[in-house]
């Protein structure tokens, strides 16, 4: 079956509330589900479909990465969701938690993702960077091999799921009496309770460990983007895949220029003559020395555009520009042949000739000029 938007799916717009998601779905899952529709083959797989949709978009960290990315998951299963049937939709909606969050059948139980964030400076988002990240997880333990079990002290079968690690209830919704399974609070989805801990791992199965991973940034992230690594979060239990890493990107501050997608922002300092006669201005860009061309006439408030001196789209391409706020210097304070020069020019524009301004050294000096 294709994959469709998952906001076209439940038909909500990009901005619905997690209320609106979820009255959505409850809405067309009634309509969908196949128990209403028996004559309907068609059904079963237009209610997987909503569950997909609903699994991602009630999910932030997935919601995320499809308004970044434009994808949910790019792990094993597919881009939107990790599902492992009918069951288990009908399960995260009505009582079971999302799939990801549950064990496994049969004893095994996944993994908890990981999250860490880093900071990239606004050169590194228009090349890119590779990082060699550092970071705490959980691993299997060495001394047990995961059963959190000393070495020779088998393990039981747990008395509350008899070794199902999943336990059944019958609740009443609005399609009737519904059998939902979720995980044995009592051994947590193993199927088996530890009767002698490991030592090391004190029966969890796993102990903490430093882990390195490397991670190839692309060109163009935006700020608060995630990145998504499958496999390399905690470790699973008894055969339980591994939890995911996120990276959250954050993008420092940089004091000089503003940012709006690809474009970049800053102001031009120049005098009263290069904005009146133009000048050639060698300026500091974001990774390079630029020349910026300030046309004669330039007003306080203009803006000038170079072109390519911003960022780059996502994985690269065409660079943004680099928008200058012209912003003119008018010095404090004036000299008596500044001032003389300053009336003559005024004299000759054709422009008002200032008179006494009643206070200040340049008020002063016109006055004295004019006696």
């Amino acid at each position: 079956m294709s994959k469709r938007d998952p906001y076209e799916v439940l038909g909500v717009p990009k901005d619905a509330s997690a209320d609106e998601v979820k009255s959505a779905y409850r809405r067309l899952a009634r309509r969908y589900h196949p128990d209403v529709n028996p004559n309907d083959p068609s059904a079963e797989e237009k209610f997987k479909e909503i569950g997909e949709a609903y699994s991602v978009l009630s999910d932030p960290a997935k919601r995320s990465r499809l308004d970044q990315f434009g994808i949910a998951d790019d792990a094993e299963g597919g881009p939107f969701f990790e599902a492992g049937g009918i069951a288990d939709l009908f399960d995260m909606f009505f009582g079971g938690g999302a799939p990801r969050e549950r064990a496994g059948r049969g004893g095994a139980r996944n993994g908890d993702d990981v999250r860490t964030d880093i900071e990239l400076t606004l050169k590194e988002v228009i090349y890119g960077t590779h990082r060699d990240l550092t970071l705490q997880r959980m691993a299997q333990c060495e001394a047990c091999g995961g059963t959190g079990s000393e070495k020779g002290a088998a393990p039981e079968t747990c008395p509350t799921c008899r070794g199902q690690g999943m336990v059944s209830q019958v609740r009443s919704t609005i399609l009737g009496n519904v059998r939902t399974s979720t995980t044995c609070p009592t051994c947590r989805g193993a199927g088996v309770t530890v009767r002698e801990p490991c030592v090391k791992c004190h029966g969890r199965g796993l102990v903490p460990e430093t882990a390195r991973v490397s991670l190839t940034v692309p060109p163009g992230v935006e700020n608060g983007a995630t990145m998504h690594l499958p496999g390399q979060g905690n470790d699973g239990v008894a055969g339980g895949r591994p939890g995911d890493l996120f990276v959250v990107l954050e993008v420092k501050t940089d004091r000089r220029f503003q940012r709006q997608g690809q474009m970049l922002f800053t102001t031009l300092d120049i005098t009263f003559a290069q904005a009146a006669m133009g000048d050639t201005i060698e300026m500091q860009g974001v990774d390079e020395t630029l020349s910026v061309e300030v046309p004669p006439g330039t007003q306080p408030g203009e803006r000038l555009a170079v072109k390519g001196a911003g960022l780059p789209p996502l994985h690269g391409g065409r660079r943004g520009d680099l928008v200058l706020g012209v912003q003119v210097r008018v010095p404090k304070k004036v000299n008596e042949a500044q001032v003389a020069l300053l009336r003559e020019f005024a004299e000759v524009s054709g422009e008002p000739v200032p008179k006494s301004a009643g206070s200040g050294k340049i008020g002063a000096l016109f006055k004295k000029r004019k006696k």
